[in-house]
């Protein structure tokens, strides 16, 4: 039984969708916990309700990045964690905290990188005129929003579209394939291949939305 702990720092909608499909489809895994670098995180209130082990640690409380993620590390490891999970955790992480959980923490990042890593995803990818926007789940680096790809996204840019709009459209994205990955994970799917993740049966690792 693989355990998952998940940061948010928000809503967390990708959490959520995670945690119901956990149980909905019987993953040899639990949520063990879900942490929140903001105190009025609207996702903890969801967990707590779900039975799920919560925490705070509070970013504004630390004078550097380091000691933040010191921490955040400590407070991780006391949930003894299979796989860590960020699913809309709003901090970016310093090169010690990603070589600690290397090859057991997971991401999503609202574009098919490599393209459009960083902020305003959407946005930028409606300027460029891009025609297919999308969305990808990847291991965490060092490097931001880097990192071997485990499954990817591609939904239509439409031509009335703006931000929002497309937003919409990713998230739905996001809620089908974050928690396919983090149940490959789970049942010991995922093969690396030197820097590159396959699934060992060679299940699609991308997702077309229309």
């Amino acid at each position: 039984m693989k355990r998952l702990v998940i940061l948010i720092s928000g809503r967390g909608s990708n959490m959520e969708a995670i945690v119901k499909a956990c149980k909905a489809e019987g993953w040899p895994a639990e949520v063990a916990a879900v942490i929140s670098n903001r105190p009025d995180a609207a996702g903890l209130q969801f967990a707590a309700e779900h039975g799920i082990a919560t925490a705070v640690v509070d970013h504004k409380a630390y004078a550097s990045r380091e000691d933040f993620d010191a921490e955040l590390a400590r407070v991780i490891d006391g949930f003894s964690p299979d796989l860590v999970v960020l699913a809309g955790f709003m901090r970016i992480l310093t090169p010690g905290f990603t070589a600690r959980y290397a090859r057991r923490m997971l991401n999503i990042h609202p574009s098919l990188l490599p393209a459009f890593t960083g902020l305003h995803t959407h946005e930028r990818a409606i300027a460029m005129g891009c025609k297919i926007a999308g969305v990808t789940v990847h291991f965490v680096t060092a490097e931001l929003d880097h990192g071997a790809i485990v499954i990817q996204a591609a939904v239509p840019v439409l031509p009335r579209d703006d931000a929002k709009a497309l937003s919409a459209r990713v998230l739905t994205a996001e809620h089908r394939i974050y928690p396919q990955a983090v149940r490959w994970f789970a049942e010991g799917a995922l093969v690396w291949e030197g820097e590159v993740v396959r699934h060992r049966d060679g299940a699609p690792q991308q997702l077309f939305v229309s």
